[in-house]
């Protein structure tokens, strides 16, 4: 791809914009002048915009901006803080659907959700700002007379964020918006296919008044951008999100610089039908849990765990739903299912279904193949798949897919459903249909994973709640909630002594 000159204009329908980074307060194009194009995956003959194809020097630009910003924004009240981050959301309100659009361009998901998904932000926003007045620490007793004893939370400095495609906005305001409230400052690396969103997020930074250097994107590839990033030694803090195989690495490297990180990586969630379901309402869920996002949601339902003594009628209730969903551009208000995100999302979600049909010896219910009919000729649309008769010990009941791809699991009873659903690597969402209160209280005390639903599917999370998993899924911390502040601050103790004397903690004698 030839360079092209940075800007930071809008698109027109003839020519797409040339995009840029920005760093300090600044928009700069990448030092080797190279772009790349951003393409819309229902179509993938448009181009959205191109972006800074950036390298190493382009993160040591930006972590450097951040560095110099960092001892004076540590040193701002939260409050004011906080004013920033509100201003934000104010912003985002006004922009909403001209943000949400641009997202479907460029990463297909069908407008209400991206509507959904830049609301996750406005909410977060909001949520965050609430925090400014209360980054509340602990106050208690000492165990020595005359002296007084607290917490307080300090920044780290630098954090380095990287965000996946297929929540543009929302995961970036997961991890930017607390970041900068703690006191830190940041360099964020998008997903390539989305930079778009990301670049209008920033813009909204920009717009707020937010200080040079608080908050600085760097567009490219993982590679060539991420991975320099990862390792860079003024780097304090990496939170990412994406696939556990490359999260797993960031993790190995985190550790041997001795930085903190945070991982937010894959799932494999079921939903539970038990005999005494809503089974209306369990397909529902069930459809909207397998295929929202085109199935491309780390909490996705890419197993249906069914009862036997129901799972013939939810099943054919399923595939009756599923052959009804129309798969189109997301811009269109009679699409129900967008397109995979790009050509190797495609080719993966096939080989597996490839997979289910002849490894794993499951029945093809409905979908599993490309449809490239009409208008859909040039994008990357899978047909929403339902397999049936699925072993819980197959590869497409195991491994994530991240597909428009679901898998019906018979079980026994209740029991056996719960052993089918933990009996998998990963453990972030998992959801049961019942109407006996008892086994649901079972569930969510039994299921091994961080999010349980009751009688809704394993998608939905919201910002003032703790998102996250346990095995595979990550490392333990969470994105959300307050729970959010601890990853992006250190806890510091204080003693105050007004004894007027020298006394010893532990020391009887």
């Amino acid at each position: 791809m030839p360079a092209q000159k940075a800007s930071n204009k809008k698109a027109s329908k003839t020519s797409p914009a040339t995009y840029a980074n920005y760093i300090n307060g600044a928009w700069v194009a990448a030092q080797n002048g190279e772009t790349f194009a951003n393409h819309n995956p229902a179509d993938a003959r448009e181009v959205v915009g191109y972006f800074p194809n950036s390298t190493a020097e382009d993160i040591d630009a930006a972590v450097a901006a951040a560095a110099d910003a960092y001892p004076r924004w540590r040193l701002v009240p939260p409050p004011k803080r906080a004013e920033y981050i509100f201003r934000v959301g104010e912003i985002l309100i006004r922009d909403k659907e001209a943000i949400s659009r641009d997202m479907t361009r460029e990463m297909g998901k069908v407008l209400k959700e991206t509507r959904g998904d830049t609301q996750e932000a406005i909410d977060m926003a909001y949520f965050v700002a609430g925090e400014g007045r209360r980054l509340h620490g602990q106050t208690t007793t000492s165990e020595l007379t005359d002296k007084f004893a607290m917490t307080v939370r300090d920044a780290i400095g630098v954090c380095g964020l990287i965000t996946p495609w297929n929540f543009p906005i929302a995961i970036p305001s997961w991890k930017i918006l607390p970041a900068i409230l703690c006191g830190n400052t940041v360099v964020i690396k998008p997903a390539e296919d989305t930079p778009l969103s990301v670049y209008r997020f920033v813009k909204a930074f920009e717009e707020a008044g937010l200080p040079p250097g608080v908050v600085n994107m760097v567009t490219g590839y993982g590679e060539t951008a991420g991975a320099p990033l990862v390792t860079h030694p003024t780097i304090r803090l990496v939170s990412f999100t994406g696939s556990t195989q490359v999260g797993r690495i960031i993790a190995t490297q985190a550790a041997d610089k001795g930085k903190k990180c945070s991982l937010e990586m894959g799932g494999k969630n079921a939903i539970l039908v038990m005999d005494d379901a809503n089974l209306d309402l369990a397909v529902e869920g069930a459809v909207w849990g397998a295929f929202g996002t085109a199935g491309q949601r780390c909490t996705a339902a890419s197993r249906l765990i069914v009862h036997k003594k129901v799972v013939k009628k939810f099943t054919q209730m399923l595939v009756e739903r599923t052959k009804g969903l129309r798969l189109g551009n997301g811009l269109d208000p009679a699409t129900d299912v967008g397109p995979v995100v790009n050509q190797d999302q495609l080719e993966r979600v096939l080989n597996y279904i490839a997979i289910g049909r002849t490894q794993d010896k499951a029945k093809l219910l409905c979908g599993g193949e490309r449809i490239t009919d009409g208008d859909l000729a040039h994008g990357y649309f899978i047909a929403p798949t339902v397999f049936g008769d699925v072993a819980p010990n197959a590869t497409i009941a195991q491994e994530e897919i991240f597909g428009p791809v679901t898998a019906v699991i018979p079980c026994q009873g209740f029991e056996d459903a719960i052993a089918i659903a933990n009996g998998v690597g990963y453990g972030l969402s998992a959801s049961i249909y019942t109407g006996d209160v008892n086994r649901a209280f079972q569930a969510m005390r039994d299921l091994e994973t961080g999010i349980c639903y009751v009688n809704a599917p394993t998608i939905g999370a919201e910002v003032h709640l703790p998102f996250g998993g346990v095995k595979g899924t990550g490392n333990g911390h969470r994105e959300g909630g307050l729970q959010a502040l601890d990853i992006f601050s250190e806890w510091k103790t204080l003693y105050v002594d007004f004894s007027g004397r020298l006394q010893k903690a532990q020391i009887t004698d």
